[in-house]
């Protein structure tokens, strides 16, 4: 009998230590937040690994450096941003050399003359990596060199109030290569690339209409936050970045994997592959920044004098469109200011918001208040407060809109994908794009199925009032007794209704139809109809 007991004790202990072992390995997978889904799982071939003179581990050569997302995709739709294209001077530089060469000694005494905090060593890798920066990504480089006075003097600022190392500022030329709009293939958003799990972590607000991730002072604020608790963590910087970039969880699995050493070169082979690159990148931001000059680098871009603002807080729902059109300014110039609204849409009726405008404009909108809340509000915000519980007809306020983006000069499918807060993937497949394809010409139209929160997103970016929506020929079907048109056959093309337009008067501009059949290509038996509407009318 006491046999028995003996076993059962033996079971039950092993069963418990089991269940324990099971429980971490998914706390361990809870805390592997990443912003990327590219990263790899870490390397175990030693082939792959090498070790210079002072036993730091470094990649064989820069064909394993990973290249920062935002510089592929995000950067083409920053340098078109309105900000971009206002505030700032393009300049020209020729007739210098590029390709100076620089030896690894010249390297390392460079580094070692930065007044800095942050531990900056120098091997192969970081070599590739300013190598990247002065030769292969000049044109990139030289321009962020540009943009650095945009929000550098925001960064410092911040990252001064919580006693941090300033050479932090350079993480932002990695994470969005200055773009607050950067939003990565996995999700994360702005200059700093916060998830939504640890933005909100950090009190930034993230709903269906306002993305604090986008708004460079608070995402900076909250960055400077996470950065502090990552340090007070490792008690090492190096540690701490790379912590930024692939979560605490991988950090520490590298740390576990490397016999506990606590230092970055010492984990470095069992990182995930881009955090590989992560800290090496940041290392050649900082010596670039600084020594540019000295590979013939010079700023691509002239920031002018900055546009001086004020700010307002709004306590109704207010729409872009109102305040564009009522005071007359430019919808982009209000996007750039206002970034963190996702959808044109300041939703002060729930609580306060926060709107910047220019300083002239500030106060033209005081004095207008009234008149830009009233303005378009039945067509621009759709939402009802309430509803009966009668069976009726389905009400065409839907949380998803069908809108016509004209592609302008510049513009890929990643960037307008990022505009509209869609994905890629669903722009190349509403208009049959190949699953690779990036580009497109300048002046297509585009069909975007975009969700709205219930909210109307106005007009599209382009000027004109009707689309075309289908390429078919027109067929009208004949018989001796009569002439009926075959509705499901017509080609059609998207009409603004303008103010004072009703279906009658529409349809004196298409000879052989009549308001009726208007209505019924339409579905509608109201006749009803409201200023910037969209209606089908036939194809001429």
């Amino acid at each position: 009998m006491k046999k028995f007991f003996l076993l059962l004790a033996l079971f039950s202990s092993c069963y418990s230590f089991a269940q324990i072992t099971v429980w971490e390995e998914i706390k361990e997978k809870m805390a592997n937040e990443k912003k990327t889904i590219d990263v790899e799982e870490t390397i175990d071939d030693e082939d792959l690994i090498i070790e210079d003179d002072k036993n730091n581990v470094v990649l064989e050569s820069d064909s394993d450096l990973v290249i920062p997302e935002a510089w592929e995709t995000n950067f083409d739709n920053l340098m078109n941003s309105w900000f971009v294209i206002n505030h700032t001077n393009k300049l020209n530089h020729s007739g210098y050399e590029e390709n100076i060469h620089t030896s690894d000694e010249v390297y390392i005494e460079r580094l070692s003359k930065l007044p800095n905090i942050i531990e900056l060593p120098f091997n192969v890798t970081i070599r590739n990596c300013i190598e990247l920066y002065t030769k292969r990504r000049r044109d990139l480089t030289e321009k962020m060199l540009g943009l650095e006075a945009l929000y550098f003097p925001m960064i410092e600022e911040t990252l001064d109030k919580y006693c941090l190392p300033l050479e932090l500022k350079y993480l932002v030329i990695i994470e969005s290569a200055l773009n607050p709009f950067a939003l990565s293939r996995a999700g994360a958003s702005g200059l700093w690339q916060f998830m939504i799990g640890t933005g909100k972590i950090y009190n930034l607000e993230i709903n269906s209409l306002i993305d604090e991730r986008r708004d460079p002072i608070k995402s900076t604020d909250a960055a400077c936050r996470h950065l502090k608790d990552l340090y007070d963590t490792y008690e090492d910087w190096n540690l701490a970045i790379a912590a930024y970039n692939c979560g605490s969880g991988n950090v520490n699995k590298a740390i576990r994997r490397a016999g506990g050493k606590k230092d970055y070169w010492a984990i470095y082979q069992y990182l995930p592959r881009e955090t590989r690159s992560y800290v090496p990148y940041f290392i050649a931001a900082n010596y670039v920044m600084n020594y540019y000059a000295f590979h013939q680098l010079y700023p691509a871009l002239e920031t002018k004098v900055p546009l001086s603002t004020d700010t307002i807080m709004v306590t109704k729902a207010i729409h872009f469109d109102q305040i564009a059109e009522v005071l007359k300014i430019d919808k982009e110039m209000l996007r750039a200011l206002n970034p963190q609204y996702k959808r044109d849409i300041i939703p002060g009726n729930i609580q306060p918001q926060i709107l910047k405008l220019p300083t002239i404009q500030a106060y033209a909108y005081i004095e207008k208040e009234n008149e830009i809340a009233s303005y378009r509000t039945e067509e621009l915000f759709t939402n009802r407060t309430y509803v009966g519980n009668t069976p009726v007809a389905a009400s065409s306020a839907n949380r998803t809109q069908r809108i016509i983006h004209t592609v302008v000069s510049g513009e890929t499918v990643q960037t307008i994908a990022n505009k509209y807060g869609v994905t890629a993937a669903n722009v190349r497949r509403w208009n049959n794009l190949g699953t690779n394809t990036n580009r497109v010409l300048s002046g297509r139209n585009l069909i975007l199925n975009v969700d709205t929160g219930g909210f109307s997103l106005g007009n599209s970016n382009s000027s004109s009032s009707s689309r075309t929506t289908s390429s078919s020929t027109a067929r009208v079907q004949n018989s001796n007794s009569s002439n009926k048109i075959d509705y499901s056959s017509i080609a059609t093309v998207l009409y603004k209704v303008q103010t004072g337009e009703s279906f009658y008067t529409i349809a004196q501009k298409y000879p052989g139809y009549s308001y009726t059949d208007l209505m019924r290509l339409n579905n509608q038996t109201n006749p009803a109809l409201k200023a910037g509407q969209y209606i089908l009318v036939p194809k001429i």
